[in-house]
């Protein structure tokens, strides 16, 4: 095509010869060839002497098969009935033939062009592994403004899905006409001619938010590409693999954070088909939309508990821990299988906020998560400077902390008085010396008036303090009653 175009630039063989790096008589018969062609360059049919007797045998095994059938197994039909050809060719011929039958038989397709306002298309995608537990991404896509939505999920249970579709929703700030999804038994219970029955609950949600919920033909790859795209892209950057360098997710907040991170990501830069960031295009889109409930649809939430001082919760007399942070506020409680699941609703949505196996009545159900930090035990305590002569000597550094802790585990008298002349030593000496030899003082066990200096002047002048070596009984010089062990015999 290069050739023609240096042709049609400079309306001369030789000139166009000079422009492609060919000969000039390569030019003149593609020109001819076009010509004759009327205007478009003819296909050059290739003889396959071998093959040629069985192409119609061929074009059945295609028309059969609905350009399903491997070349193999045509190659191994076709070697029965005396064919002597290779295996390369018939692969070719096989080609050939399937390329013709779609051509004929293949589907046409009308390029979709959405209505604002009017499409919400959601999928699933199996996301990162999480504290021991496989995630499920729920990902949806607003088919006009290209808007995407990507909420972690725990499991594909009807209560987790009303909690993608509600967070989606609040996320989008409007509720569209329609929403396309999967036939999933959570949407579609069976199909009868044809026709898909609806969940009953789901057709409640559906009723609540003022949205019409449809499923997709069953096996049909066309009726929601943009989801399925959502879902491709969002496990390309949310899943850790050896291709993006992602690590793993240390809890269920990092996945929430990425996904965040990533809405904000694909929903601000242009979008290739519509060279606009889709969020300005959900800004027109709302015009077309109506109001979102106020209030999220809890029926498939379960039982309302409220959460008491102690951060927990009351099911069939049996304790499970929430997060400390619902002191006070209102949960859903429902049981899943063998799990109890918590669920909480805040400014973006429902949200499930803990899971535990389920218990029994005098056997609490306590997760250390869902509290703050303990305070540091009787053997943990660290020394906290409660004067201005005690934040001195904690200046110093760790090595006067760690004096201070074992002194006082000694019983050591006139403690303050000790931590005082330490303080002036480290003005005259600095700090760091005699950080060194509190050090040594709390390893030693040497708590006597004078130590510390006494151990600081040895720092000065050898440079190092070594301790004597402790010996076990194998070293000892007491003689062994060995000698005596046959007196008296």
């Amino acid at each position: 095509m290069e050739i023609l175009e240096a042709y049609d630039l400079t309306g001369t063989l030789r000139g166009a010869a000079a422009l492609a790096g060919c000969d000039h008589k390569t030019v003149a018969r593609l020109v001819a060839a076009r010509e004759a062609a009327g205007g478009g360059l003819t296909e050059r049919a290739r003889s396959r002497p071998l093959v040629d007797p069985f192409a119609e045998k061929i074009d059945e095994f295609v028309d059969r098969s609905r350009a399903q059938i491997r070349a193999d197994k045509a190659h191994a039909i076709l070697v029965a009935m005396g064919y002597e050809g290779s295996y390369r060719t018939t692969r070719r011929a096989v080609a050939d033939a399937k390329r013709r039958w779609r051509q004929k038989h293949g589907r046409r397709t009308r390029p979709w062009i959405p209505q604002p306002g009017l499409w919400l298309q959601w999928d699933y995608g199996d996301g990162p592994e999480v504290a021991g537990t496989r995630a499920v991404l729920f990902c949806a896509w607003l088919a006009w403004s290209r808007f995407r939505v990507v909420v972690p999920l725990r499991d594909k249970t009807l209560a987790s899905v009303v909690i993608g579709l509600d967070r989606t929703l609040r996320m989008v700030g409007s509720v569209p006409t329609y929403a396309l999804t999967d036939n999933e038994k959570t949407v579609t219970v069976e199909h009868v001619c044809g026709i898909a029955v609806r969940n009953a609950t789901i057709v409640e949600v559906s009723r609540h938010y003022g949205l019409t919920i449809a499923t997709c033909e069953p096996a049909d790859p066309q009726s929601k590409g943009g989801s399925e795209a959502t879902v491709k892209i969002a496990k390309a950057d949310l899943v850790p693999t050896d291709h993006n360098l992602r690590d793993g997710y240390a809890d269920w907040p990092a996945l929430e954070q990425a996904c965040q991170e990533f809405m904000a990501d694909v929903n601000t830069r242009p979008h290739r088909a519509t060279r606009q960031p889709p969020v300005f295009l959900l800004a027109q889109e709302h015009e077309h939309m109506h109001r979102l409930p106020r209030q999220p649809h809890t029926l498939c939430f379960g039982q309302t508990r409220k959460v008491d001082r102690q951060a927990t919760v009351s099911v069939g007399e049996a304790i499970y821990s929430v997060p400390h942070q619902l002191i006070g506020e209102r949960v859903w409680v429902r049981a899943d299988a063998e799990e109890l699941v918590v669920v909480h609703i805040d400014e973006q949505g429902p949200r499930e906020v803990a899971r535990h196996l389920l218990t029994t009545p005098g056997r609490p159900s306590i997760q250390d998560a869902h509290y703050p930090p303990r305070p540091a035990g009787a053997l943990e305590r660290r020394p906290r400077a409660r004067s201005a002569e005690e934040r001195e000597f904690l200046q110093i550094g760790d090595g006067a902390e760690r004096w201070l802790k074992r002194a006082a585990a000694e019983g050591t008298s006139r403690i303050r008085r000790k931590m005082a002349e330490a303080v002036d030593l480290s003005k005259l000496h600095g700090t760091g010396p005699v950080n060194d030899a509190l050090q040594r003082c709390a390893s030693y066990g040497r708590f006597a008036d004078g130590d510390l200096a006494s151990i600081l002047t040895h720092q000065q002048q050898a440079g190092e303090l070594i301790p004597f070596p402790a010996r076990s009984e194998e070293h000892s010089l007491q003689r062994s009653t060995r000698s005596w062990k046959g007196f008296g015999r």
